[in-house]
């Protein structure tokens, strides 16, 4: 598909590696937001952290100097909850993880509760620990589904790599023999909740990220044209290991500026 035929008439990007990197603002981040809400088109900001709030990344986001709406974040939280209402709206549902993802699940209409829970839910924390994880195993034994957040295995600190999601999950599942349901990217749920919240449509939407196997398949596989950023994970040399390309490869987001066109008309 062209890259602008049909014209981009909403945009989705990813957070970390494409607009900051840790707290640091990377080239073109603050300018490529501006240039969307000046612009008038829809946009979400996604990122695969349930740790925190929308409200909270807002004010990460504006001490870095970049000034996005509460109302175009998106998390794997916000995701997730999303989910889980639609499948068994009222649902009950035991909780490893932070603010963003307990907020966001109460917003949804969900109940957190230890007590044969319909649901496990796992998400992101920096304090994972051995009794919760052990009564999210033996609640998953007695019959409670096992969903979590994403799928990432590890994360990146001030101190260095830190286990996350994926990496407990996978232990979780190793003592279960059950895999969970991954709700976050590579997942294209991630992408088609974040669509309908702005109302956008996947044939005339752009997705930006820095990692080929969580942004680029997801955006892919929801029908979007992918943008891929070389600030993040992946490397110049690395893109052809893939058998699937994004639309167009630059080296930040700072390239994507002059791509955003107000609608006409």
């Amino acid at each position: 598909m062209p890259l602008n035929d049909p014209p981009v008439e909403a945009w989705l990007t990813d957070m970390d590696g494409v607009l900051v990197h840790e707290e640091d603002p990377l080239p073109g981040g603050a300018e490529f937001i501006e240039t969307l809400k000046s612009a008038g088109l829809p946009f979400m900001v996604l990122t695969n952290n349930s740790m925190y709030t929308p409200r909270d990344l807002r004010a990460r986001l504006l001490a870095s100097g970049i000034d996005v709406p509460e109302e175009s974040i998106w998390t794997s939280g916000q995701a997730t909850a999303k989910f889980i209402a639609e499948q068994e709206p009222g649902a009950t549902c035991f909780v490893i993880g932070e603010a963003g993802l307990t907020t966001a699940m109460h917003e949804a209409g969900l109940t957190l509760s230890e007590r044969s829970p319909d649901y496990v839910v796992l998400g992101e924390t920096r304090t994972y620990g051995f009794e919760a994880i052990t009564r999210a195993i033996r609640l998953i034994e007695a019959g409670s589904r096992f969903i979590a957040t994403n799928p990432d295995p590890s994360g990146p600190s001030a101190w260095g790599t830190l286990p996350a999601t994926g990496a407990v999950a996978a232990l979780i599942q190793a003592a279960t023999n059950r895999r969970p349901y991954f709700v976050g990217k590579p997942n294209p749920f991630m992408m088609r909740s974040a669509l309908r919240a702005i109302d956008a449509h996947a044939h005339t939407t752009m997705m930006v990220g820095d990692r080929m196997d969580t942004d680029v398949i997801s955006g892919l596989e929801a029908g979007l044209r992918t943008v891929l950023v070389l600030t993040g994970s992946t490397k110049r040399e690395q893109v052809d290991t893939f058998p699937y390309r994004p639309t167009l490869v630059v080296d930040s987001i700072a390239d994507v500026v002059s791509l955003v066109r107000p609608l006409e008309g």
